[in-house]
């Protein structure tokens, strides 16, 4: 080969290499923003768990369109948490419970994993019964303890036994499941008047159970195990993509990898709210209008669509549920696993095989097994809820306080420390969460 075909060749191989390191770059085909989205698009779409559908039904179901701006307001508190979360595990290398460990003191730390998986086992518990319910609704001739054991089979294994890239790719499509809310909306009636003016006028009303359900949309909607999943896929993508690597050890790729968490995010979540409002919207149109104020389970909304609004339209809501809860529930809990994992210092990540991470498998397992569980014991799903809920605002606060002192931290971030824009709605999604969450407490104790 001559000098010059030899210089020809780098100069194919160096353009080859800078196009796969600028793919986090916005192109403008399918197929690439299809490879952008993926840690905030899963987080976002898992934020629709079968246990937030019930919030949102309830929501609607009870104050009708009234409600919708709540969604308006927690976007872009979601997307600063979670952006911010993501940052953490692009630039370091670790997810949030390692950086924790890392920087403060271990009471801190294990005070903060244990309530995350007491709350995720709770919300895997409650979500499983939910999707074993609406499956009885679709094929009632087999028991509920069957659906149960399949349906946590099924999340299972899914983790434990395929590659990395192929789950991650299967979760993704598993996000198409919550176009089944937009469908159910297409085919009932709404009032797009009343529901525009709940959308950009706000109603206050001095009603204890009003302020409840406020709080109990922002506890939903913000939760600790999203930040916690997020910042760790961020880690499993540099594990799974040779070309990526933490910001701090290769600073060149920041810019692209920063652009590309922003979309993400902003898509990942975007698609959550949405889909939080079609699901409001249904019930509003149809299950307030008819005079059904309670519900208590994402199944019992499906259930009651039925007379209303159609066969279709309850067929839809019940395999969405199904749906979001493949979805939702490997969530849960693989992020109490990467918790728990990093903050024993346990070999961690579902890029890992299973004889190499045993530990961080067996917990994935345990965790949806101890779920699953609750079920069968006859544990009232409202309650557990309930208790899912009060954990969450227990843990969420102080683990937003500690991601916002990380992201800010020079020492640990280097220079991709988050810029001020970051800081005050990262700042201002605390506060909003610090007061919701001990007004829920307060309501609790009150009874």
């Amino acid at each position: 080969m001559t000098k010059r075909g030899a210089r020809e060749g780098r100069r194919r191989l160096a353009r080859k290499s800078s196009a796969q390191s600028s793919s986090n770059v916005v192109g403008p085909s399918k197929p690439r923003l299809m490879r952008l989205l993926g840690p905030g698009l899963i987080t976002g779409a898992a934020d629709d768990d079968p246990s937030g559908i019930a919030t949102y039904a309830q929501a609607g179901a009870q104050f009708g369109f009234q409600l919708s701006w709540t969604l308006v307001l927690t976007y872009p508190l979601m997307v600063a948490i979670q952006a911010v979360s993501a940052r953490i595990g692009r630039t370091t290398g670790k997810g949030i419970a390692a950086n924790i460990r890392l920087n403060y003191p271990k009471w801190i730390l294990r005070t903060s994993v244990f309530l995350l998986a007491l709350a995720n086992i709770c919300n895997i518990g409650a979500d499983l019964g939910a999707m074993a319910e609406a499956s009885r609704l679709l094929l009632p001739a087999l028991p509920i303890w069957f659906y149960l054991i399949v349906f946590s089979c099924i999340c299972t294994a899914g983790q434990i036994f395929l590659r990395h890239t192929r789950y991650v790719a299967i979760l993704k499509w598993l996000t198409l499941s919550l176009f089944a809310y937009f469908a159910t909306l297409c085919v009932v009636h709404i009032d797009w008047l009343e529901f525009l003016k709940g959308l950009v006028l706000p109603k206050f009303l001095p009603d204890k159970q009003f302020w409840l359900t406020v709080i109990a949309i922002l506890g939903t909607t913000i939760s600790p195990y999203l930040f916690f999943w997020q910042a760790s896929q961020e880690v499993e993508d540099t594990k799974a993509e040779p070309i990526r690597e933490p910001l701090r050890r290769r600073p060149a790729q920041g810019r692209d990898a920063l652009t590309r968490i922003r979309l993400d995010t902003l898509i990942g979540m975007g698609v959550s709210n949405l889909v939080a409002l079609a699901i409001m919207a249904t019930a509003a149109a149809t299950l307030q209008i008819q005079g059904v104020h309670e519900i208590s389970s994402a199944a019992q909304a499906a259930e009651a669509l039925r007379p209303i609004a159609g066969q279709f339209a309850f067929a839809l809501f019940s395999l969405g549920i199904i749906g979001t809860g493949l979805l939702s529930v490997p969530v849960l809990a693989g992020s109490a696993a990467y918790a728990l994992g990093e903050a024993q210092s346990w070999p961690t990540g579902l890029s890992k095989k299973p004889a190499q991470a045993k530990a961080f498998y067996a917990a994935i397992g345990i965790a949806t097994l101890v779920g699953a569980a609750a079920n069968i014991l006859k544990i009232s799903p409202i309650k557990a809820l309930i208790w899912a809920a009060a954990l969450n605002a227990v843990v969420a606060v102080p683990v937003m306080f500690l991601v916002m002192r990380i992201a800010t931290n020079k020492k640990i971030m280097g220079p991709f420390r988050i810029e001020r824009p970051w800081v005050v709605l990262g700042w201002l999604a605390t506060g909003v969460m610090a007061v919701a969450s001990i007004a829920f407490l307060v309501s609790l104790a009150l009874g």
